[in-house]
């Protein structure tokens, strides 16, 4: 299988406890590396400079990324971490992505901020398979500050098969809440609607909402965990074509990525142990109707 992955390569400035370090990262980074360990070849759509740390490595990881370098400079946020909460600004910007013809059997659209334009998308989101959005960049604006927060947005979701967002996500697009937002999403013809809100994470299909918890635990560094649920369902789904296998794997992925307590793409499970955790989640699933 074959899975393409939309979204800038990041390098982050990462602020915690009073701590700094700076780490390639990005959706971009987590998905294709998270997609790699589970055996898929990666097609990533990406834009970075030349000194961008994981070059070499994405080859050696035989990640392509057709014309990805540019001269301008990679993409660059900051982000203050604290707990689940977090602080996100953007410091620079680098090329947009344009869309390449491709033979994915997988996409994944997961921008970071304003690096996809609304009709690169739509080429991207109708000439795909499988097609799985984060839509979290498309979300974001900045303030005087530079300062990444959420806007009111008009997203045309045709084409999308799932879609993963948080609570403040959910409203940022519909105007509604849970269980009103995650069905409005599935009227307008998304399958798989995804549903997060810190430990609980929930999945919209036909009538049901099917829910796990990840367990408490003392929280480091949160980046990319979303990244890395996103590309363990994509993967899972392509593979067994089963929902409750995705949403357990990806999961367990999570879960393990936070058990590791590492840092940046440290962190991105091997597959035996989000295999592990997705078996136990896949016999604890709960599900209501709604």
């Amino acid at each position: 299988m074959k899975v393409g992955i939309f979204s800038h390569c990041t390098i982050d400035t990462i602020i915690y406890e009073n701590e700094q370090y700076e780490a390639p990262g990005g959706p971009a980074s987590y998905c294709s590396l998270t997609a790699r360990k589970q055996k898929q070849d990666v097609n990533l759509y990406t834009k970075f400079n030349s000194s961008y740390p994981l070059e070499e490595y994405f080859k050696q990881n035989k990640i392509s990324f057709p014309d990805a370098i540019s001269e301008n400079n990679t993409t660059k946020f900051r982000l203050e971490l604290d707990g689940t909460d977090r602080k996100l600004f953007v410091e620079h910007m680098c090329d947009n992505i344009d869309f390449i013809e491709n033979d994915d059997d997988g996409t994944l659209i997961s921008p970071v901020f304003d690096e996809i334009s609304l009709d690169t998308y739509s080429q991207i989101k109708n000439s795909g398979n499988f097609v799985f959005l984060d839509p979290q960049g498309f979300l974001r604006e900045k303030n005087s500050k530079n300062e990444i927060t959420l806007k009111k947005t008009t997203l045309d979701l045709t084409n999308v098969n799932a879609i993963k967002m948080n609570s403040d996500e959910l409203f940022a697009l519909t105007g509604l809440t849970r269980n009103d937002g995650i069905k409005q999403l599935q009227k307008l013809g998304i399958e798989y609607v995804i549903y997060t809100n810190k430990q609980e994470i929930s999945l919209l299909v036909k009538d049901k909402l099917y829910s796990i918890k990840l367990p408490k635990m003392t929280l480091t560094d949160t980046t990319g965990i979303g990244d890395i649920f996103c590309a363990t369902f994509l993967c899972t789904m392509l593979k067994e074509k089963d929902f409750l296998w995705a949403l357990s794997f990806a999961g367990g992925a999570a879960q393990a990525a936070l058990e590791s307590k590492a840092f940046g793409l440290e962190k991105i499970p091997e597959k035996n142990a989000l295999e592990t955790n997705g078996s136990y989640f896949y016999n604890i699933v709960e599900f209501e109707q709604i």
